[in-house]
């Protein structure tokens, strides 16, 4: 996948020997431009906005986030219980499948819980019996329209385990729900959701009239430069008035894009070829989306021309190779480095997998210059994790 980063911004005048190494630096003020323009969708469209915890789940920024969203979505129990504890707003919540033990917790906690397919629904129904009474069932979709632009991070891609494929709704599925949810987008601009429309919207709409809400998922780079927000404002407005529904986006990306960096330090230099430079970041601890997208990450400050060196992190796993880089500097051991873009999914799918340290977390405005740490790690995060 190529990244979908843009200009450093703020960071680009950001002193890397502010922070220890390795650290995330969130940029408040540049997730608060952010939420901006999602609560400016959410006025002009009457369409609600939730922030998709999978993404971005720093919750020491729930007062500001709580500003300008409507709620959250939650992917099971842990997050459910985050968006409880610490923010307000509704919690939409959606998992392929529940354990029973989760689903009794899940509930009281959720306006929305939706299900993977209509056999699920009518198992729960029975099974929960009256702990689904007080929360609105969903059912989430599956458009069966490829739009991905990597098969494995999309969810119509074939045999897909996420959602009811769309061809085989049928008239009486509608009686068990009150809502309906797709996510069929990854880091992907109105296109694609008025594509994915066009292929639902006539198997979905002889039955406005039995829907409260429509959920139309994640996915939508809102707040990217280059994003038609008048186009998607004017399908949510009109989208609300000929389905007579309350219309849901849950953005997870939009709401930390381009807002953190990761900062690095290079701990060795040495040739095989060409430059080789292991650094205190590790991609499979730290960045795994470099692993399994794959991608490259933009480097803060990368040079146009030089000679390129390979940087990898310090696990034993030799494919934990960062990228090949130009560095805006010869490059040498103590060397300060940073990753673009790394507030969202970075930081919830870190590990400590071969002892690696985790990263702290700083918080950073870059309008009054205020900077503090969030979250120190030691190595009793990787001790208690296992037994």
């Amino acid at each position: 996948m190529e990244t979908k980063a843009g200009d450093p911004g703020a960071f680009a005048h950001f002193d890397l020997a502010r922070v220890p190494s390795p650290a995330f630096v969130v940029d408040e003020a540049a997730v608060r431009r952010n939420l901006e323009i999602l609560a400016d969708i959410r006025t002009l469209s009457g369409a609600r906005v939730l922030l998709a915890l999978k993404a971005f789940s720093m919750w020491s920024l729930a007062p500001l986030i709580d500003q300008y969203l409507d709620g959250f979505c939650a992917s099971g129990l842990w997050e459910a219980k985050l968006a409880s504890e610490h923010f307000t707003g509704s919690i939409s919540t959606y998992s392929p499948a529940y354990k029973a033990d989760d689903l009794v917790e899940i509930a009281p906690l959720s306006e929305h819980v939706i299900f993977n397919n209509p056999t699920q629904i009518e198992r729960w129904k029975r099974e929960a019996g009256q702990g689904l009474d007080n929360c609105d069932i969903g059912l989430r979709l599956n458009p069966e329209i490829a739009l991905g632009e990597t098969p494995k991070y999309d969810p119509s891609q074939r045999h897909s385990r996420l959602g009811f494929p769309v061809s085989q709704l049928q008239a009486d599925h509608f009686n068990a729900i009150s809502g309906i949810h797709f996510h069929n987008l990854c880091e992907q601009n109105f296109d694609a959701l008025e594509q994915t429309w066009v292929k639902i919207e006539p198997l979905i709409a002889p039955y406005f009239d039995q829907l409260e809400w429509i959920n139309l998922g994640g996915g939508h780079h809102i707040t990217r430069d280059d994003y038609d927000r008048e186009a998607l404002v004017q399908f949510l407005s009109d989208l609300r008035a000929k389905s007579g529904c309350e219309i849901y986006l849950e953005p997870g990306e939009a709401v930390a894009l381009d807002a953190g960096i990761l900062v690095g330090e290079i701990l060795d230099v040495f040739d095989n070829d060409m430059p080789i430079g292991i650094t205190d970041l590790s991609a499979t601890c730290h960045m795994p989306d470099v692993i399994e997208a794959p991608y490259r990450p933009a480097m803060l400050g990368e040079a146009s021309d030089g000679d390129a060196i390979r940087l990898g992190g310090p696990s034993c796993l030799a494919g934990d190779i960062i990228g090949d880089y130009r560095l805006p500097e010869p490059a040498h051991i103590g060397q300060r480095i940073a990753f673009l873009d790394q507030a969202h999914y970075s930081m919830v799918k870190t590990n400590t997998f071969n002892g690696v340290p985790l990263p702290s977390i700083w918080l950073w405005n870059s309008e009054t210059d205020d900077l503090r740490c969030v979250k120190q790690f030691d190595w009793t995060e990787f001790r208690d994790r296992l037994s």
